[in-house]
């Protein structure tokens, strides 16, 4: 009974969250960001402000929470042994595409829908404490998969491969990011526009794939653990 009551009030917390979240982003989209204050996203759902800043440390995060499921991809699919990084990371991007189309094709009227997306992505690149919170979640993201791949090597996150493999995989997520922007617009069909930013993604992918290709995975990375205090003794790293 105990149990069934701690699940009911979980999905009771996480649809409030997800009311919370998108209510924010009709409310900002429709009237601005400055011009909502978060007491108006709360009275909208029938909840205080305070209730609001118990789901969301900002008002920036209620639009932007989404990023959350970012770096949990990146946590497990980075750490998978059995997977390139690079194979990793456009598993991790997959995942976002497929998010995306699922929630777009739930509207009936498709330009409608893609218009709304435009309009979310204009609202962040004209509202300067939006562009803020993407650039510094961008940046910790780099460091979420800079000490993954640290930890499948045995290096720390600090050493310059994995910061500098960790930035490229994360440039991959900027195209996507970018290519969505583009591609993603009334009166194109929301397969092809998918389909044009799959293949983008993937040209800038073996851009990096080939450089990043000896990087340690599987039983390689094993080996290179157990051999990493002999490693830093010698100096190598």
């Amino acid at each position: 009974m105990a149990t069934t009551g701690t699940g009911l009030r979980e999905r009771k917390k996480r649809a409030m969250r997800q009311q919370l979240s998108d209510t924010a982003a009709r409310l900002f989209v429709e009237h601005g960001f400055d011009a909502v204050r978060v007491a108006d996203v709360g009275e909208a759902c029938g909840v205080s402000e305070k209730t609001v800043f118990n789901y969301f440390p900002s008002k920036e995060a209620l639009l932007l929470d989404r990023l959350e499921a970012t770096a949990d991809a990146l946590r497990t699919h980075l750490s998978n042994l059995g997977l390139p990084p690079v194979t990793a990371m456009l598993t991790v991007l997959d995942q976002e595409r497929e998010g995306l189309v699922a929630g777009l094709a739930a509207d009936a009227d498709q330009d409608r829908a893609l218009a709304q997306y435009q309009k979310f992505g204009d609202l962040i690149r004209t509202t300067p404490s939006l562009r803020a919170y993407r650039s510094d979640t961008a940046d910790r993201f780099v460091d979420i998969a800079a000490e993954v791949l640290a930890t499948r090597t045995g290096l720390r996150p600090e050493d310059p491969e994995p910061q500098i493999a960790a930035a490229t995989l994360l440039g991959l997520w900027r195209v996507q990011f970018r290519a969505l922007r583009t591609h993603l617009r009334p009166g194109h069909p929301l397969p092809d526009a998918i389909d044009a930013v799959t293949q983008e993604v993937h040209r800038a992918a073996q851009l990096v794939e080939q450089g990043l290709a000896t990087w340690p995975s599987g039983h390689a990375a094993e080996r290179l653990i157990c051999d990493a205090p002999s490693r830093r003794e010698s100096g190598e790293v």
